[in-house]
């Protein structure tokens, strides 16, 4: 990518369909929207048509459903799990997407060895699903925000060494609720970025997918997301950092009030010019 873009989770609040809510983002002068496949992959002809036919300067992301665990316990949710996150790919590719995001597993009280095992084991299913179909989406398992989920930073940039398409989505609210309160200034977001760009290379800092919200935590991790001003997630110090890294891709605001945050996010950005 070219620049930094600034995304909002979904439709903005104040559209209605996809049609009005790029042109929502075009007035409020910002750069995309995630799709948020929350229940299911599914988005209707109409929509589907508003999002082609969108300007190609917006950028499109996707999040798969919340119902994916590849580590289940059973072996047909981990096939489930399997296709939604195929679904979301090739749904979202069809569309002009960039890159596509999803919460890969859970612990389930296994060992962490074996865990990225089974990790590995459904990603393999994924890319001989997707090579048949000549699809070129970054593939992206996302930071999560609790202890009992897989995914902290390490885990996903070992994962992404793997795959020649699979590159972090790096959740900083995630990675702070995780860790009670810590990376939440601006040393500990540069200590993210150069671990990433030591780990994966240039590519990754120059094809970033991130998420940012206000979050609410407990010593369990994660509990809900909060606007960026009821929260302590020190967004200016992180926003700093991606000014320093001259991190290019996308930023996802997840914050109740999505495009309220998302241009809070941005125009804190461009006042650092």
């Amino acid at each position: 990518m070219d620049k930094l873009n600034f995304l909002t989770a979904g439709i903005p609040l104040s559209a209605k369909d996809y049609k009005s809510g790029f042109e929502v983002l075009n007035n409020m002068n910002l750069d995309g929207l995630e799709l948020e496949f929350v229940r299911g992959v599914r988005i209707s002809d109409v929509s589907k048509k508003s999002v082609r036919e969108r300007d190609k300067n917006f950028i499109i992301t996707a999040h798969a459903p919340f119902y994916v665990n590849l580590n289940s316990k059973e072996e047909d949710k981990i096939t489930s799990s399997i296709q939604r996150i195929i679904e979301t790919a090739l749904t979202a590719e069809s569309l002009g997407g960039y890159s596509i995001t999803y919460h890969a597993a859970y612990y389930m009280e296994k060992d962490p060895k074996e865990v990225f095992r089974k990790v590995i084991e459904g990603h393999n299913k994924i890319f001989e699903a997707l090579n048949k179909e000549n699809s070129k989406i970054w593939i992206r398992p996302e930071t999560t925000g609790k202890k009992t989920q897989w995914g902290d930073i390490d885990e996903i940039i070992e994962l992404s060494k793997e795959f020649e398409r699979v590159l972090p989505c790096v959740d900083f609210s995630h990675i702070h609720a995780r860790e009670i309160g810590a990376y939440n200034t601006y040393d500990e977001f540069c200590k993210i970025f150069e671990k990433i760009g030591n780990g994966l290379g240039d590519v990754a800092l120059n094809n970033f997918h991130a998420h940012i919200a206000g979050i609410e935590y407990t010593n369990k991790g994660e509990k809900q997301h909060l606007n960026l001003k009821n929260s302590d997630f020190n967004y200016k110090d992180l926003i700093k950092a991606f000014r320093t890294f001259n991190i290019k891709g996308a930023i996802v605001c997840e914050s109740p009030n999505i495009e309220e945050d998302c241009k809070l996010l941005k125009d804190y950005y461009l006042s650092l010019n």
